[in-house]
């Protein structure tokens, strides 16, 4: 059997399990639980995936490209937020003046896209500081973003630049602690630019979880999970309390997305997904 093939037989034999493993608790919480592609892809097409989501009882699948949007809005979930596409990544953001022509642009196409699928979110990133101050770094980040919060506004789709760690997973990443995403959201000042709240990156950089997002949830627009330390499955092996986590999110009012995203290492992996949906279900 060629590879092709293989992973086409993988793919049907993994929907076909779906099918047979029941659906959980008919509750859904208060909370709009979706996962990241990227964390199963090892063990599924996205596809199968969203098979395995629906049936689950999650309602969207985040970090697709608009060529994925389509498979995703078939069975029913929402693409939560698009994946990053080059020069709009990581290492290159809108830290820099020099990038900010060729990263906008790649925001304002990904935005387009977004709005005529009704994907609420794209993404975005500040870029590695390379010896930059954080100042300069937050004032550049600003001008970039106020170039496009009102085409962003236009079209009803909220850009989240994202925070990650330096310490462990992105050496050198500039918005590395909230209190500098924070102050960016402020200082652009629109309902659609917001931060993406990565809670295991936070943890690893900070902690205080939910004190930090209780005293600033109008500045989150989306949220990923991950268990710490590892970014493993979510639930007892990890430092973090998530269902009181879920809780703080829910009682704040938030109605977006909290997206699990993490590396499953257990067997089957999907089985950490169910579980993360069962903690977060508050």
């Amino acid at each position: 059997m060629n590879r092709r093939s293989f992973v086409q037989s993988a793919a049907g034999l993994a929907a076909a399990a779906a099918l047979t493993r029941p659906a959980l608790a008919a509750t859904a919480g208060r909370l709009n639980q979706s996962v990241c592609y990227w964390t199963y892809q090892k063990w599924f097409t996205l596809d199968a995936l969203c098979v395995e989501a629906a049936r689950i009882g999650l309602k969207g699948i985040d970090l697709v490209t608009p060529a994925q949007y389509a498979t995703v809005q078939k069975y029913g979930l929402t693409p939560a937020i698009t994946a990053s596409t080059t020069p709009n990544d990581i290492g290159v953001g809108l830290n820099r003046l020099e990038n900010h022509d060729r990263v906008l642009a790649s925001i304002q196409k990904d935005i387009v896209a977004a709005a005529a699928a009704k994907v609420p979110n794209v993404i975005t990133f500040s870029g590695n500081r390379k010896g930059q101050a954080d100042t300069e770094g937050l004032d550049n980040c600003v001008t970039g973003l106020n170039k496009i919060k009102a085409f962003a506004e236009e079209h009803g789709v909220t850009v989240c630049l994202e925070l990650l760690n330096s310490k462990v997973d992105h050496k050198d990443y500039q918005a590395d602690h909230s209190a500098w995403g924070f102050e960016l959201v402020k200082r652009v000042a629109s309902p659609r630019v917001k931060l993406l709240f990565d809670i295991y990156h936070m943890q690893i950089m900070e902690g205080d979880v939910i004190r930090t997002i209780q005293a600033n949830i109008g500045a989150i627009g989306h949220f990923h999970t991950g268990g710490v330390p590892g970014r493993h499955e979510i639930g007892g092996t990890q430092e973090l309390n998530w269902t009181a986590i879920a809780k703080a999110i829910a009682d704040s009012g938030y109605t977006g997305f909290v997206s699990h995203e993490f590396i499953p290492v257990g067997t089957p992996p999907i089985k950490g997904l169910e579980d993360a949906y069962t903690i977060c279900t508050v």
